[in-house]
């Protein structure tokens, strides 16, 4: 049985198309979704009864860096688009052929240790970016 985890999948999803759509930025979210997904996917390992495994610093590190380069001004944004949706593709969607021999009776996209990453890499890389982004001047009252 293939399940769907509304607070793994559902909702980074929805997040990061809002963030698309509001800062207009299809081509770099694009570019960061795919290199982070390819990143993703060459770390994930299938653990029997576990699921997708993903370490949890070097994705973070490796999606705050790219978003840095690819927008200084949008690297927060940037970040989340690329850390959920590139962990989402890169450990999920690209190993649901390895799910049936890890012995678990449901695979679920964007769930358990998934979710952990899809969390992780997304809300740390954009906390990381964030320190790295310029201030935007304040208004004067």
């Amino acid at each position: 049985m293939l399940a769907v985890n509304i607070g793994g999948a559902g909702i980074p999803t929805l997040m990061s198309t809002y963030l698309v759509l509001r800062y207009q930025l299809w081509v770099k979210a694009a570019i960061a979704v795919a290199v982070i997904a390819i990143i993703i996917h060459a770390m994930a390992t299938p653990v029997q009864g576990v699921g997708i495994a993903v370490p949890v610093f070097a994705p973070v590190v490796a999606t705050a860096i790219l978003a840095f380069l690819l927008s200084r001004e949008y690297a927060a944004p940037l970040a989340y688009i690329g850390g959920s949706m590139g962990t989402l593709i890169g450990a999920d969607l690209w190993n649901l052929d390895k799910i049936t021999g890890l012995g678990a009776p449901v695979a679920s996209i964007g769930g358990a240790g998934t979710f952990d990453g899809i969390f992780l890499t997304g809300i740390l890389a954009v906390l990381l970016a964030g320190l790295a982004s310029p201030e935007r001047p304040r208004p004067v009252w």
